[in-house]
């Protein structure tokens, strides 16, 4: 979710190596990366597509049109998705720099969370760039969880989309290190092993429809 121009367009999976060469495998969770919801009618990716999206009808490299959504005759659309076409968790991700949530943002939301409900599906949110967002963080990320304007922005952001607040990931981008740092990668796989969790449990409910 953003108030700015999406950088993604196309539908996008993102695998997670495991070993090199001709040991070299894959672990068994993906990442589904769409356009982002932007504000107004005609900008960003459509409700409906994500909806598409969740039930695994949109076809690996599939562009987004802001201007209409997938239909059934397009070439990008999958007709019959497996059980690994389907999105097992929904994850949005939310700017802790970005202002108060536009109406037609939210309005957007609620259409793609209330299906999401309807099919099931997990949801959670990560909120990005927080060390930007709060200098005390800045100064040390361990102040992660004692920094008020955070805690805000994420009750904030709990209350306009309706995602709990411990549902609700903090984490801080990579931008200018070079190298990895600790810190960091504990926030990100804190929010990974939620990820991984919630998608187990709800491949454990469709193995026992």
């Amino acid at each position: 979710m953003t108030s700015d121009k999406s950088f993604t367009r196309k539908y996008e999976t993102h695998k997670f190596m495991k070993g090199r060469g001709s040991s070299k495998t894959f672990f068994p969770v993906v990442f589904n990366d769409i356009m982002g919801l932007e504000d107004g009618e005609i900008r960003g990716v459509h409700a409906k597509d994500i909806v598409h999206a969740l039930k695994g009808n949109v076809k690996e490299g599939h562009k987004f049109n802001p201007v209409g959504p997938l239909e059934p005759d397009d070439f990008g659309y999958n007709p019959t998705p497996s059980a690994d076409d389907r999105v097992h968790v929904l994850v949005c991700a939310m700017s802790a720099n970005t202002p108060q949530i536009n109406s037609s943002l939210l309005k957007k939301m609620s259409e793609v969370r209330e299906k999401a409900s309807e099919l099931g599906i997990p949801q959670m949110a990560m909120m990005t760039h927080i060390d930007a967002a709060c200098g005390e963080i800045e100064k040390d990320l361990k102040n992660v969880y004692r920094s008020r304007h955070l805690q805000n922005k994420m009750k904030d952001f709990s209350a306009a989309v309706g995602i709990p607040v411990n549902c609700i990931f903090p984490v801080k981008n990579y931008s200018e290190e070079i190298d990895m740092n600790n810190d960091v990668d504990i926030l990100i796989l804190s929010a990974l092993r939620k990820i991984i969790d919630f998608g187990d449990d709800f491949i454990e409910k469709m193995e026992t429809e």
